[in-house]
This record gives C-alpha cells, structure tokens and sequence, in this order.
C-alpha cells in the first residue's frame, strides 16, 4: 500500500472511533436503570418465592423511579428446574448491568452446592454479586391429630424415646429446607424416624393431617391454612423467634432445644462484577422497599420475616457466607444427598 492511500485508511479509522468513543460515553453516563428490570427466580409461579418476588418487584419499580417520577418497569421472569439450581447457572452468564437479577433462596445457594451429587456448577457466594438480604422464613414441625403428643415439649420427649424408625415424618421432598431441619432435629435428638418424602408441601401437610406421617417440619406459609382450620397440630418453630402471623407457636429453643436455628431466606442477587454505583442504587430501592410497613406487613402474611437488620451489600455476602456454611455442615453430618 502507498503512503497516500495507508494516511486516508488512518484518517477514515480516526473519524469511525470519535463516534464510537462518543456512544461509549453516552452508554457510561446512561442512567440506570435505562429499560425493564428482569427479577428471575428458580421456580414456577404461585409458590411462597414467586409471590415474594412479584411484591419486591412492584415496591423496586417506585424507588428506581427516574427523575420524571415514572416508575421502572421491574418484570418477574420465572425460570423453574432443579430447585433453583437451572435459574442460578443461568444468572451468572447474563450482563453485569443490573438490568438482570434475581431472588435466591436456601435451596438452591445454601443446599443444592454442597448436597447435589456432583455438586453445582457455581459457588453460590463468589459468582454472584450481592445485592441485599429480603429476609427469612420460619420452618413449622407440625404433627398429625391423631399422634399423641399435644405440645412441643411432650413431642421432643417422644421422638427422643422412640424406637428407632418407629415414627413416620412426612417432607415436602429430599434435600428441602424441611427435609434438613427434620434430620437436624433427629440427629440433635439422638433419634432415627422413618422418611416419606412427597412432591410438594401442599402434599406434605395433607398427608400429615391424614396420618401418613405423624410429623414433620413444614414451610409455615404452605401450612398456615391447615394450622388455622385445625387439620394439623403446630408444634415449634425451627427459627429463633416467634413469627407475628402466629405468636402462640414456641420455638424450638424455648421447649428444650437451645441453639437450634435452620430456616429458608431470600436473597437478592445479580451477575458477578456489576458496576458499584448500579449495586448501590439497586441496594437502596430495596432497602427502601424493606422500610415500608405496607410491604413489611404484606411479606410476613406470605410467611417472610422481611429483615430488619443492617443490609449493606457486604452485610448481604456476610449473610450469604454463614448461612452457606450452616447448610453445608447440616448437609454433611446428616448425610442427606439430592440426585440430579
């Protein structure tokens, strides 16, 4: 190539990159966020974790509100499999510009990583950025009319004293938040029950209440109704305080078991290395969400504790870390295993 026609071919790259370089500036100093919100979550609609996302989705779209005053457009995106596990690996390949996040829960970032076989193909705190925690929700044991115990003291005696698998308990599935507490419970106890699992916690309470299983340890949203229509017995409550929703129902610690504290929670996540100043927005919206007592009340009457503690995004990984390494020893001592 000559001199004249190399200096025209530099000249017309030149007047292509001050474009580009303008819409790289614009694209930088571009508000956030600049179109629709996606808030994925690991399961199909209708359940306690779809219901809690539909609640933050539509508070976050007010205070994401750009200086009109027009709220953001924040959509529920429903990506069921696995227990979580399918939304999760898929979080972590999307774009890091916060247009995309989603609600996690115990199972698929406290359970699945360390009792899938095989494991998961994410670490469920380094491949994810934190956002901020949503909050937690209680676990019930909850017994059949006809098993004789009548209250949470009397119940701990009788599991402790029973022959080993002379006693029946019912969970929602294998590896479940549920599932764990029940062999948490037994292991704590010294005790060895017979496991029937079932596809669902609808499906778990009604076979309690028929006497399929004379207990078990339920999500208290998906029992609540059975509770108060007297078709099953609570007995305590698997999280260190009493819930508001059902102020009589003890703890496990108050009847006898100091200490014992599993419950599910929620967590707000996005792709890894996502830009600080979209993090703190994303933060604060959900914070300010948190702060309303409109959404507090509407979360606790879907069985979620909102959280009322400090929720910075390094208060949200610190959480996620110890809650991460609480499943995994529950996992490891009580052998439970999840086949893909």
């Amino acid at each position: 190539m000559t001199r004249r026609p190399l200096l025209a071919a530099l000249l017309g790259l030149c007047a292509l990159s001050a474009p580009l370089s303008r819409l790289s500036a614009q694209t930088a100093d571009r508000p956030f966020p600049d179109r629709a919100i996606s808030l994925a979550t690991g399961y199909a609609p209708g359940g306690s974790t779809d219901i809690a996302a539909r609640l933050l989705a539509e508070r976050l779209g007010v205070h994401l509100a750009g200086p009109g005053g027009e709220p953001a457009r924040v959509v529920v995106e429903n990506r069921p499999g696995a227990a979580g596990v399918v939304a999760s690996e898929w979080l972590r390949r999307q774009p890091a510009d916060g247009h995309t996040i989603m609600l996690v829960e115990s199972g698929s970032h406290g359970i699945a990583p360390s009792a899938l076989v095989g494991g998961t193909r994410y670490d469920p705190v380094k491949d994810y950025t934190q956002l901020a925690v949503l909050g937690t929700g209680p676990l019930v044991i909850i017994a059949s009319p006809d098993f004789p115990p009548r209250d949470a003291k009397s119940l701990l005696a009788a599991l402790r004293e029973a022959p080993p698998e002379s006693i029946t308990y019912a969970s929602s599935g294998v590896a479940t938040p549920n599932h764990l507490a029940s062999e948490m419970l037994a292991l704590t106890l010294g005790a060895r029950f017979v496991h029937v699992p079932y596809r669902s916690g609808g499906q778990q309470v009604q076979a309690i209440h028929q006497g399929q299983g004379q207990w078990g340890v339920a999500v208290l949203a998906s029992a609540a109704g059975q509770i108060r229509g007297g078709l099953v017995r609570p007995m305590a409550l698997t999280a260190p305080e009493r819930f508001p929703t059902f102020p009589e129902i003890p703890t496990l610690a108050e009847s006898g078991l100091p200490g014992f504290d599993l419950q599910t929670w929620n967590v707000i996540l996005g792709p890894p290395d996502m830009p600080p100043a979209v993090v703190a927005r994303l933060n604060k919206a959900i914070n300010a969400a948190l702060g309303e007592e409109a959404f507090r009340n509407r979360l606790i009457e879907t069985g979620v504790a909102p959280w009322r503690q400090a929720n910075s995004p390094a208060d949200a990984r610190a959480f996620l870390e110890r809650e991460v390494a609480k499943f995994k020893d529950v996992v490891q001592r009580t052998g439970v295993k999840l086949e893909q």
